[in-house]
């Protein structure tokens, strides 16, 4: 096992790092891309922090956005960093440009680089606030991805290290940029279905116990570095949490991180798709940068649903929004007029008259075949989720096979790299993120406490509830020598 020293850096220590990485700098030898000339204003330079399926991903979303230069890339593992080298090389000689993207084991060095304007965080949840944080305060714009924090305290030191930097940061909350999405905002909030009663919000379970059995490290992974502030003595290497990846031959990872579905690595399907479904349901009742005032968990007293109240008296819980399809995530608005269904490629509404027909979708269908159990029901959520990211893939424009040249740009991507250049606030602003991951947090801890617990939107508190203060998902204590400033 590698063994790493860097890590817990406050402000000041962060700053005063060494220039070693600026030896690194990468320069570009024209300005010309695809034949295009680019002034060096409109050029953007991104360094990506985590290097699995997700950042493969992203890059194509990232890719078609002119101007915009990948030079730099960071993993703990270091198949994985050259995979995405090589592929960022290709991309680069399909545009006519001298392949380079340098590759780090630390994100500190990656960060110290002056070339570099904005970073994509791809890294697991655990990491997103030190990342972001000592981005922030080194100057460069931030893509993170969903959810944003994991914690609560996280999530506000997060945003207030943001704000005082200046900088802009943009959430992987996609869904705020999709079309069905939007309009299931916009007719929600122009009251198309009346005043909001309640509101279905199917994600999925929440996380569980830590069970996984310890395997032998890959001599490619530092798992220390991997852990970073993660301080339970119980996560111990399991290949589900850091799939190993090969490049000869190539075989990519067997499973999507399962660090998430664990209470010690992550939280589970209520963050996971809770930063996605509760995100848009907020979104459409005005509760961005607020949240609701009582959590009550499914069980208690015979509560069916894990329940979100709001001041505003609407209900939100987290249940099936259709029927005949009950594993199937997205969301359900039921005003006094009407209603308005919603998921990924899919919207409709008892006025079907408000929805434009090339939005409209197709209805998401049951799968035939379902496992039984709260396993089965976690492994057919897992694969409609799989699936549900292939559609959402195979509905972009296929790229050429003329030396890998990615021309999809993502609207969510897009959106955060013209606010880069504009300065505006982002369309997921990292305001916004905060209060989704703290919804998110507070499902969580009152379903691990097994009672409701109450929270101040205004001050950001637990009401009278040491406990719920306390829980390890308000904050707790990082591993040395890692803080959180």
């Amino acid at each position: 096992m590698k063994k790493t020293s860097g890590g817990g850096l406050n402000r000041r220590e962060f700053l005063g790092l060494s220039a070693l990485g600026l030896t690194g700098l990468t320069i570009l030898p024209s300005y010309v891309i695809d034949g295009m000339r680019i002034p060096p204003s409109d050029r953007i330079l991104m360094g990506t922090i985590g290097l699995g399926r997700q950042s493969l991903s992203d890059f194509r979303g990232f890719a078609g956005y002119p101007g915009l230069q990948i030079v730099a890339c960071c993993d703990v593992d270091t198949n994985k960093q050259l995979r995405y080298k090589r592929t960022i090389e290709e991309w680069q000689k399909s545009k006519g440009l001298a392949p380079r993207c340098d590759v780090y084991e630390q994100y500190e060095r990656l960060l110290e680089r002056k070339d570099i304007d904005v970073v994509e965080i791809v890294s697991p949840d655990h990491w997103h606030a030190l990342m972001t944080i000592h981005a922030c305060q080194a100057g460069k714009d931030v893509y993170v991805q969903k959810p944003l924090s994991y914690t609560i305290k996280e999530a506000l030191v997060m945003t207030r290290v943001a704000n005082d930097t200046g900088r802009v940061v943009q959430v992987g909350s996609q869904q705020r940029s999709s079309p069905e999405f939007q309009k299931a905002i916009e007719l929600v909030r122009a009251g198309a279905i009346g005043h909001i009663e309640k509101i279905y919000a199917k994600v999925g379970d929440p996380p569980k116990p830590f069970d996984l059995p310890e395997q032998p490290i890959p001599g490619t992974i530092n798992w220390n570095l991997w852990l970073g502030p993660l301080n339970d003595e119980k996560i111990v290497y399991h290949p589900d949490l850091a799939p190993p990846i090969s490049l000869d031959p190539p075989v990519n990872e067997s499973i999507w991180g399962a660090w998430r579905w664990y209470r010690e690595t992550g939280n589970g399907y209520t963050a996971d798709w809770g930063a996605h479904m509760f995100d848009i349901a907020q979104a459409a009742i005005g509760m961005d940068g607020s949240g609701p005032y009582e959590v009550i968990p499914k069980g208690y007293n015979g509560q069916p649903y894990l329940t979100f109240k709001y001041l505003t008296g609407v209900v939100m819980t987290e249940q099936p929004y259709l029927e005949d399809n009950p594993t199937a995530q997205g969301i359900k608005f039921i005003g006094t007029k009407g209603w308005i269904e919603v998921a990924r490629g899919y919207i409709a509404c008892s006025d079907s008259s408000l929805i434009p027909p090339e939005i409209a979708g197709r209805r998401p269908q049951p799968r035939t075949a379902q496992a039984g159990g709260q396993q089965g029901q976690r492994q057919t959520q897992q694969a409609q989720g799989q699936q549900q990211r292939q559609q959402q893939q195979q509905a972009r424009p296929a790229p050429t096979q003329e030396g890998l040249r990615f021309e999809i740009s993502s609207p969510h991507m897009t959106n955060f790299l013209d606010c880069v250049k504009s300065r505006k606030k982002p369309i997921a602003s990292i305001e916004v993120g905060c209060s989704t991951a703290i919804t998110c947090c507070l499902g969580n801890i009152a379903t691990e406490l097994g009672r409701p617990v109450k929270w101040d939107p205004a001050t950001l508190t637990f009401v009278n509830d040491p406990e719920a203060e306390n829980h390890r998902l308000m904050h707790y204590q990082y591993r040395r020598p890692y803080k959180l400033c």
